[in-house]
């Protein structure tokens, strides 16, 4: 049974996909619409969210879609919607941004629809549903990310029974490893690095994202005895074996991503917990960043 905030909200995520691939519908009018030239920001995971949607936008024809950390939002350039996703409502650098747009409408995604960033935003989509009590972000990054999904007309049914899949696969033995490196293709890349950002916070630990393509560009040189590779998404020809034959574990997994996405939160809390930490409170960490 989930002893942590966090592996509870893991384990709930099933449902949460479902409950926001059905709210998709009913907002639909204050979400981008086809031929948009829209940007995508957010802070931390919910910047990685942000790459792997926009990502997902293009690719399924809806219009040409940016993603920037907060920090990075290139002002000159001219959009016809942003999107901002923040769970808190809070973030110093999304509040900003929102309060700076001038004239460009903008919806925020968020858990906390009584917050800074709703009072700035023209749009907002509640997601209450999937808040956490966890510093770490597990549920309300993968529920943004369905319902986006789900906006742009995917069936999320077979993507939610491999979540329930996920829930189930062991973990345990991939934690006597010294190193991470996780890779992605496309809409994964934001996956990639959002595994390696949850594997840092959580257990304090090395972990690292590359595209996939690009990690046979030097980042392989790190891969030997005792570390992993981890891929999600579609594995370049010849990858799995260039990395057996420098000793590293490779790992992937025939899942939807977004739900091999939750393995790698599992690992992620089954390895703090491992070393003896709280995956819950992470250190220097707060649920939300605002600067002074």
């Amino acid at each position: 049974m989930p002893t942590t905030h966090v592996a509870t909200e893991i384990a709930s995520q099933p449902d949460c996909w479902t409950e926001a691939a059905t709210l998709a519908g009913t907002v639909a009018h204050r979400l981008p619409r086809e031929g948009e030239r829209v940007a995508v920001v957010g802070c931390g995971t919910s910047w990685f969210v942000a790459m792997a949607y926009a990502a997902l936008r293009e690719r399924s024809g809806h219009g040409e879609t940016d993603a920037f950390a907060g920090s990075e939002f290139p002002t000159g350039r001219r959009y016809d919607r942003v999107v901002a996703i923040s769970r808190s409502g809070t973030t110093t650098e999304v509040v900003d941004l929102l309060a700076a747009l001038d004239g460009t409408p903008a919806t925020l995604l968020t858990a906390v629809e009584d917050s800074p960033a709703a009072d700035a935003a023209d749009q907002v989509v509640g997601m209450p549903f999937a808040d956490e009590e966890s510093v770490v972000q597990t549920r309300f990054a993968t529920s943004a990310l369905a319902l986006l999904r789900a906006h742009l007309g995917e069936d999320l049914a077979a993507a939610t029974e491999d979540c329930r899949a996920a829930l189930e696969l062991e973990v345990d033995g991939l934690l006597d490893v010294d190193q991470c490196t996780f890779l992605g293709r496309g809409w994964t890349v934001g996956l990639a690095s959002e595994a390696a950002l949850k594997t840092r916070e959580a257990a304090q630990f090395w972990a690292e994202s590359y595209p996939a393509m690009d990690y046979r560009h030097g980042p392989v040189s790190i891969a030997q005895p005792g570390r992993l590779v981890w891929a999600f998404g579609e594995v370049p020809d010849g990858l799995a074996d260039e990395v057996a034959s420098t000793g590293a574990r490779f790992v992937h997994h025939d899942l939807d991503p977004m739900a091999a996405l939750v393995v790698a939160q599992r690992f992620a809390v089954a390895l703090a917990e491992r070393r003896g930490l709280d995956p819950d409170h992470p250190r220097s960490l707060t649920r939300s960043v605002v600067l002074g």
